[in-house]
């Protein structure tokens, strides 16, 4: 199961229809909470997401849209006894904001979070926060008024096995997992390489980007993910508002999107001052003929299927 559920899609002042942000990736059996809005402990309960489904919680920046819920996330943690550890990912700058909204249990913090902040990486690197079996957590800097990253998770690349292939080499049976897993196979007096008999298959890939400006991390990010989850606060005909503020157009968040070769693209994180959504996804659609979504509080939000 990998999808994305929408806890909440406003930006500074939720409405009666938007929560405040908050996002929720499933994937496998890896659970990572973005960016816990004020009211995301409400929002996981409407959506049916336990806090015992979060393994990683990640934070772009400490404006209070982005984390005033993680005192009742992490509260909520506490008290249905969670037993796994939780990394915590934010900017390094925001370690005191940090500190001051986890909960009052130093005791059990201890025992089950793990903070690791992003610092900031060499110039034309990215920061990776975790290099496992899930894929590679990276973070890049963005450009906001403080330091803001963006995060992007990537599944490593595999080989499927061609049948054809397998028929054409003679292998058959146990042998074809000695293969798979060696990637190389002596085989009557001849060597059969993993290649030969598979083809690449490119790992699924997601991007979250959040309050920036148009900057070189934002295409970084962005550079051929499935889902691009990302900000589009502004319409184009405040762009600029957008820039003053250090936010997205809708119209600039499409441009990235098909520019990047994004299979998938959400956008999220509006201002109150528009009432029409609908507006969002038709200057999107100017620039964009990919899958495009408008996020809606509690929509959940397939991973697109891994390319063939």
């Amino acid at each position: 199961m990998r999808e994305l559920v929408v806890l909440g899609t406003a930006s500074q002042v939720p409405t009666r229809a938007r929560n405040h942000n908050g996002y929720f990736l499933r994937w496998d059996d890896q659970g990572f909470l973005f960016d816990p809005g004020e009211g995301t402990q409400r929002q996981m309960t409407l959506a049916g997401v336990s806090v015992h489904d979060v393994t990683r919680i990640c934070v772009t920046h400490f404006h209070g849209d982005h984390c005033f819920g993680l005192p009742g996330v992490l509260s909520r943690i506490a008290l249905d006894g969670v037993e796994h550890l939780v990394h915590c990912h934010y900017p390094a700058s925001g370690r005191e904001s940090f500190a001051r909204l986890r909960w009052l249990y130093p005791d059990y913090a201890e025992k089950v979070l793990r903070e690791e902040p992003a610092e900031e990486p060499v110039e034309g690197e990215r920061a990776v926060l975790a290099d496992e079996s899930f894929g590679r957590l990276t973070a890049v800097r963005l450009d906001h008024g403080i330091e803001a990253y963006g995060y992007r998770l990537t599944e490593p690349d595999s080989r499927r096995i061609l049948p054809d292939r397998l028929a054409a080499a003679g292998i058959s049976g146990p042998v074809v997992g000695e293969l798979q897993h060696r990637g190389v196979l002596e085989h009557e007096g001849r060597t059969i390489t993993l290649e030969e008999i598979s083809v690449l298959r490119p790992g699924q890939s997601v991007a979250f980007v959040m309050d920036t400006r148009l900057c070189d991390g934002v295409y970084e990010l962005a550079q051929g993910v499935d889902l691009l989850i990302i900000e589009s606060t502004f319409l184009g005909a405040d762009a600029k508002l957008a820039a003053d503020y250090g936010h997205l157009t809708a119209g600039q968040a499409a441009r990235v999107a098909t520019e990047c070769g994004v299979r998938s693209l959400l956008l999220t994180h509006f201002s109150r001052r528009y009432q029409d959504p609908a507006a969002f996804y038709r200057e999107a659609r100017e620039h964009y003929s990919g899958e495009l979504r408008v996020a809606e509080d509690l929509m959940r939000v397939p991973v697109p299927k891994r390319r063939a």
